[in-house]
């Protein structure tokens, strides 16, 4: 094609798109009309008109405005003869920059999507919501729904369903939500001066009234329940219990309620304030739109003054509740525990390991066993001779239980959360509970059998048709300490050889920590220079024949009476802590029952 015809070709394109676009005659088209588009007022309609009020304090001071809010939309709607006022929807004393608790609000939106409105009026955009995305968002699902309902802010002049409205509340409901987030930086910004200076918040309190000024005073009747409350914790009662029994016994909550709940009794338990402290800032608002507050974790200043008011319990009995509180996951009940170090009989310097107690740390043991001396040394003078035609066996080793293979064997497998002991174990000691003891330097471990009783027992065994069965051991409370004082990694498993000691009717099991066996968690085993060597590498293989037998003869001497079942003596991890007796717990708990009882009887 040449470049002439091209030229006409396309010439001829455009012509015929000119002529197109000329269209027909107007005459020619019939117009049907579309519906007009909504305005507030000046239609000949009927409408149904909700108004909304919101105050967002339940101060008096605001009940003003509240009121005012009301009557002022009810007379405007009932002057007007196209409004017919459906309802008049209000919260009171709640923020705008959150929907939770506006019960009114989410109301009237639900009657909006049933047809029940057609027009909302409100005061301002700031009214009807100081959250950007919700104030929008609504608006945009009334206008949505079918006939659209629209929202008037008579403030702005705005009326939703009016052309070009949306950009107009943007803009306004930007700046009513930064001013929320201004008047809350000023409040946050005035709380820290108030700390700062001493000056603390005092909400009602269980055993407290405030006089004039706000200062917290001791009420001697609400007084009574507290400390029995903590008494009975300290003593081993669970919060269940104690919630129970202040029901039976008739008494009454802040609220003046008779009915108790277990969270109710631990809320008592945790308040800092009952201990005569103040500890300010023990929660913080993250987001100022959602009010959801959450636990201070060193994200903010917190301020503790000690002292500040008169106390109801011991601060001692305090700091007592809130280690037992945490450790209560554990499953341990009772008087705030002291660690237990033996100090005679074969056991002489083995600590008592407290299964359900947490707060025993690895230098816990290693301190308490320095407490009382170092029992092992010096405990036997026996001296290892060899006599004519025996062997010599210097330069020979006892091997390590690790190259051995652990069925039927004395042995225990232990992980950072569970240890459990072969069926072996059970068979040898036949005890279905069990006490566990360690030697901090030597690295030994002792079992011996105790009864149920005994607050630092294991149940180590089960029965089965007949049978007893080895039962896995759940140790989170304290193997993670055991394993710090070993010196191993929490990501192994260890397996320990022992042996039966007995002498007369005094039975036990001893294990040498020093001759574990790592095993990897969810394997056979690591490899094989991890798994049979130790930190030795391939020096030795165990420990020298004579030095095995002299380290024997030490903890086991002849004439040594073994005494072992015999108990520890209490050695405190927090020398400072002066928790109230248990005897004097006892007592106490039963003198106030009584009492509270014989006011009960005479009114």
């Amino acid at each position: 094609m040449t470049v002439e015809k091209m030229v006409e070709s396309t010439e001829c394109r455009k012509e015929k798109i000119r002529q197109r676009y000329r269209g027909v005659c107007a005459s020619e088209i019939d117009v049907i009309a579309s519906v007009p588009k909504e305005r507030f007022c000046g239609e000949a309609k009927e409408k149904r008109v909700a108004v909304y009020v919101r105050v967002s304090t339940g101060d008096p001071s605001q009940t003003s405005s509240y009121e005012l809010q009301k009557n002022h939309y009810q007379d405007v709607v009932n002057r007007r003869s196209d409004m017919r006022l459906k309802e008049i929807y209000a919260d009171e004393g709640i923020s705008g920059t959150s929907l939770r608790r506006r019960d009114a609000f989410l109301r009237m939106m639900q009657d909006c999507r049933d047809g029940k409105i057609d027009i909302i009026v409100t005061k301002s955009v700031s009214r009807f919501s100081r959250n950007i995305l919700d104030c929008i968002g609504y608006v945009r699902q009334l206008a949505a729904l079918n006939p659209p309902v629209g929202v008037f802010f008579e403030t702005e002049n705005v009326f939703t369903l009016k052309e070009g409205s949306e950009m107009s509340l943007s803009f306004i409901a930007t700046l009513a939500q930064e001013e929320s987030h201004n008047r809350s930086e000023v409040m946050n910004a005035s709380i820290e001066m108030r700390f700062r200076r001493g000056i603390f918040l005092t909400p009602p309190l269980l055993g407290y009234d405030r006089d004039k000024d706000g200062n917290l005073i001791v009420n001697e009747e609400e007084s009574k329940t507290v400390r029995l409350i903590f008494f009975m914790y300290l003593y081993g009662y669970g919060c269940v219990e104690i919630a129970r029994t202040l029901t039976e016994l008739g008494r009454r909550t802040k609220q003046n309620h008779k009915s108790w709940s277990a969270n109710a009794v631990l809320q008592q338990l945790q308040n800092e304030r009952h201990c005569g402290d103040v500890l300010a800032r023990k929660t913080w608002t993250p987001n100022y739109l959602d009010h959801k507050s959450k636990k201070n974790r060193m994200d903010k200043n917190q301020y503790l003054q000690k002292g500040h008011h008169e106390a109801i319990v011991s601060r001692d009995d305090f700091i007592a509740v809130q280690r037992l509180i945490s450790n209560a996951k554990y499953g341990n009940k009772g008087v705030f525990p002291k660690m237990q170090i033996l100090t005679t009989g074969v056991l002489r310097g083995f600590v008592v390991v407290h299964p359900r107690w947490a707060g025993f740390r690895a230098d816990d043991y290693v301190k308490a066993f320095e407490s009382v001396g170092d029992w092992t040394k010096g405990i036997s003078d026996t001296t290892i001779q060899v006599l004519a035609g025996d062997f010599d066996l210097r330069g020979y080793e006892v091997a390590r239980g690790e190259f051995f293979h652990a069925v039927r064997k004395v042995s225990v497998t232990l992980s950072a959360d569970s240890m459990k002991f072969s069926a072996e174990c059970v068979r040898k000691l036949e005890s279905e509970y069990v006490e566990l003891l360690v030697h901090p330097k030597e690295r030994m471990l002792a079992v011996r059998p105790c009864g149920k009783e005994k607050r630092t027992c294991v149940q180590w065994s089960r029965q089965k048709n007949g049978r007893k069965y080895s039962r896995t051991i759940s140790g989170s409370a304290f193997l993670p300490h055991l394993f710090a004082l070993f010196g191993w990694d929490l990501k192994c498993k260890y397996r320990v050889s022992g042996a039966r000691k007995q002498k007369d009717k005094d039975v036990l099991l001893l294990f040498c920590l020093c001759d574990a066996k790592a095993l990897a968690l969810g394997e056979s085993f690591l490899s094989e220079k991890e798994t049979l060597y130790s930190k030795d590498g391939i020096k030795n293989f165990g420990n020298s024949y004579y030095g095995q037998m002299k380290k024997e003869m030490d903890f086991f001497p002849k004439r040594l009476e073994w005494n072992s079942k015999s108990d520890g003596m209490a050695y405190s991890t927090e020398p400072g802590l002066n928790v109230t007796d248990e005897k004097e717990l006892k007592r106490g708990i039963a003198e106030m029952m009584q009492k509270i009882r014989l006011e009960e009887e005479h009114g």
